[in-house]
């Protein structure tokens, strides 16, 4: 592996963390300004009774920031989810214009509403594993993702949850 490969990959994974903080922290625009035009985001999971792949959301760069403004006006679960990303690997192209990379994460979430809020508030609890298969595009030192796949490993969201994950 040559310097300017490490480079790439070092930029790569801190583009990666970034977005996890920017997620985290609910800063939608700073998560899809990381984004290159041609983005597209999807999260999907596999159906043992189908036998087969569920698509819950599949977006554009374009419909990412319509969908942003309407999420203050929905009917959200409040409880913060944070994740904590540990990146596997970080392949990039023989000419270096662009990169994948595979990302484990664990999503908890810490609980401050719902119907039995007194007796759960404060507990943090697991909400969801999976991967992120992310692909990038690099341009000098320029990194926007061009494509997200959350693949997660539940099929089962709690209610009023809307956020990116």
């Amino acid at each position: 592996m040559n310097v300017e490969e490490q480079h790439i990959k070092s930029l790569v994974r801190e583009t990666i963390y970034a977005a996890a903080m920017f997620l985290d922290d609910q800063k939608w625009n700073d998560w899809i300004d990381q984004c290159d035009e041609s983005f597209h985001y999807s999260v999907v999971t596999y159906s043992h009774e189908v036998r087969k792949d569920l698509t819950y959301l599949l977006m554009s760069h374009k419909e990412m920031h319509p969908y942003f403004d309407l999420l203050p006006k929905h009917n959200t679960d409040h409880s913060p989810l944070r994740r904590h990303a540990s990146i596997y690997t970080v392949d990039v192209s023989e000419d270096g214009k662009t990169a994948e990379a595979v990302t484990s994460f664990i999503m908890t979430q810490e609980m401050i509403d719902g119907i039995s809020a007194p007796l759960y508030s404060g507990e943090n609890r697991l909400y969801l594993t999976g991967k992120y298969y992310d692909k990038f595009k690099i341009d000098g030192e320029s990194v926007k993702f061009t494509e997200r796949v959350a693949r997660v490993y539940t099929r089962r969201f709690d209610k009023g949850t809307h956020w990116v994950f």
